[in-house]
């Protein structure tokens, strides 16, 4: 996938409430995917860095890195520990959110191997229909649909992912936190304390409404990736 907090998101990353965000006057600046240019990196080994960035390098360092192309996400590196990182675009922050196919949004983000199997295959597939000219509606009845037909997993539990890197631009909430996500089969967020007043624990409210059928849940962690602490609230 903001100061109410979002996402995205990357996935990424990202949490902000769209009731705030209408509150403010504002409304998601792209229904459909702005020209492709605008979502390439001109440097395939800066992306490589910035995709690594979002873990610690005991992680990163072997995990699978993908990169992403005209065509999609490719792999750049073969990875051996079940790690996969790349860096996520626009079209995964929540589709009604602000950020949704924001084109400067970039959100590194490193999924474990159980999150590979039932969350990344929701990455390709919004990423399939972004580079294939869905808009906000079409993307949201595609999938909708391809969720009714089981075509596309339930995430399972113990599904998470590392999005510690410094240099994170998750929309409008900019490098935001440092933090990991954990992806679950729909959950009310109040199990888990998320958005309560002192908690480290968020869920962003406009995720809900998007069709597939996870809830992602976001845990502020106390350093970036390299090990530097924060030096200010976002």
């Amino acid at each position: 996938m903001r100061k109410a907090i979002v996402a995205v998101l990357i996935s990424g990353a990202l949490v902000v409430s769209a009731e705030t965000a209408r509150a403010d006057g504002d409304t998601p600046p792209f229904a459909a995917m702005a020209p492709i240019e605008r979502y390439l990196t001109a440097d395939r080994n800066q992306e490589i860095v910035l995709a690594r960035s979002a873990a610690p390098a005991s992680i990163s360092g072997d995990a699978a890195i993908l990169v992403l192309t005209r065509k999609g996400y490719e792999v750049a590196a073969e990875g051996k520990n079940g790690f996969t990182c790349l860096v996520e675009r626009g079209w995964m922050a929540p589709l009604d959110g602000p950020d949704f196919m924001d084109p400067n949004l970039r959100g590194p983000v490193c999924y474990n191997a159980v999150a590979v199997r039932t969350h990344l295959p929701y990455v390709f597939n919004r990423t399939r229909l972004a580079l294939a000219g869905r808009d906000r509606e079409q993307m949201r009845g595609e999938i909708a649909h391809q969720v009714a037909t089981k075509e596309l997993p339930v995430p399972e539990p113990g599904g998470m992912s590392y999005m510690t890197s410094k240099e994170q631009a998750l929309g409008r909430n900019g490098h935001w936190h440092p933090h990991v996500m954990v992806h679950l089969p729909r959950t009310d967020a109040a199990v888990w304390g998320a958005n309560f007043p002192g908690s480290r624990v968020f869920a962003d409210p406009t995720q809900e409404k998007d069709p597939e059928p996870e809830t992602t849940f976001f845990v502020v962690v106390d350093s970036w990736s390299d090990g530097t602490r924060p030096d200010h609230d976002h």
